[in-house]
Parts: structure tokens; C-alpha cells; sequence
């Protein structure tokens, strides 16, 4: 329990960054899983500007490293490419 108003903030503050951060990636994992689970070629291209573009939000704000969203992305564009 925190013992100051400064503390109080910083709880508060981490509280709704860790919130944002979740539903972040839970949008990019989503959006991979779009690709990943595409019946065919069509589909999978489709979603795969959104995969990207939720990767590449997940990195810029450091949810995920940007060693890892390159990895996710070269991924995904192996999958959609062989469907």
C-alpha cells in the first residue's frame, strides 16, 4: 500500500499503462493470429498490412523489443506468403 501521494500516483499510473500495454498486445497477437489462421492466399494477404501494423505499434511504444517485432513480422510474412 502506497504511503504517500506521490506513491498513490505512480500505482495509479502504472495501473492504467499496464492496461493499455495488455490490450496492445492482445490486438497485435489477434492480428497475427488472422494471418496465421487465414483459409487461403486472400485472406491472409489482406490481414497482413494490420499484422504489421499492430507489430510495428507493439515495438514503437516498447511493449515488445524491436528485435522480437522483426522476428513476428518475418513471421508472418513467411506464413501469408505460403498459403
Amino acid at each position: 500500500m502506497p504511503n504517500n501521494k506521490q506513491a498513490l500516483k505512480r500505482t495509479r499510473q502504472n495501473e492504467t499503462r499496464r492496461q493499455q500495454n495488455k490490450i496492445t498486445r492482445s490486438s497485435m497477437r489477434t492480428a497475427i493470429r488472422r494471418v496465421v489462421e487465414a483459409e487461403n492466399a486472400e485472406v491472409a494477404t489482406a490481414a497482413l498490412p494490420t499484422a504489421m501494423k499492430r507489430i510495428d505499434k507493439a515495438a514503437k511504444h516498447n511493449i515488445i523489443h524491436d528485435n522480437a517485432a522483426a522476428r513476428y513480422k518475418s513471421r508472418v510474412a513467411r506464413v501469408a506468403a505460403s498459403k
